[in-house]
């Protein structure tokens, strides 16, 4: 039904993720992040219709200019709009994009930035987390525009409480995990504060 494919790129090795129906043959880019020539090749080679952005942080964000300038639609949440070059389509929580037969659903995680969101396609165990949560707890807080309190409150309300453990998170940076994995930790992280 669908295919995932996953480059690393730029210097601080940003997953981008991008998510193919396999009936349809379109596509779905999750963060221009860097590396713009290789994307682009991507792009063309999958089938790519779409890019959305978990958040606006630079790392994530550097191609961006360029996928536009190629034809691209980008989207990202209202509130972290203007920290891209530029872009196309404001994204909100619930929204659903459709990839072929694939159905992405958004989820609003503010914490990491004001705009975070997360990326779920129904119907599968797969949620694109962004920097909102990795192995071992969330995205960096004590950054500009970062609130611990609503990072932990995204990660244990809009992830934890309405997905299995076996949904597998795939992060902005770094490996795969799964909910079941971090779930049991959520205290640990609250207790250290980051």
């Amino acid at each position: 039904m669908l295919e995932v494919h996953r480059v690393v790129v730029g210097p601080i090795d940003n997953n981008v993720h991008v998510v193919r129906c396999k009936q349809s043959g379109e596509a779905l880019l999750v963060d221009a992040a860097n590396e713009h020539e290789l994307l682009l090749e991507l792009c063309s080679r999958l089938g790519v219709r779409k890019v959305v952005e978990t958040h606006g942080h630079w790392d994530h964000v550097q191609a961006v200019a360029q996928v536009r300038d190629a034809g691209y639609e980008v989207a990202v949440a209202a509130a972290d709009a203007a920290m891209l070059p530029s872009y196309d389509m404001v994204i909100e929580d619930d929204d659903v994009i459709e990839v072929g037969r694939l159905r992405v659903r958004a989820i609003a995680t503010p914490g990491h930035t004001p705009g975070s969101v997360c990326f779920h396609v129904e119907g599968t165990p797969l949620l694109f987390s962004g920097d909102t949560l990795f192995p071992g707890g969330p995205g960096a807080t004590r950054i500009p525009g970062g609130d611990f309190a609503s990072i932990i409150r995204s990660i244990d309300e809009r992830i934890f409480s309405r997905f299995e453990p076996d949904t597998i998170v795939l992060p902005g940076h770094g490996l795969d995990t799964t909910v079941g994995t971090e779930l049991p930790h959520l205290q640990e992280w609250v207790d250290r504060g980051w």
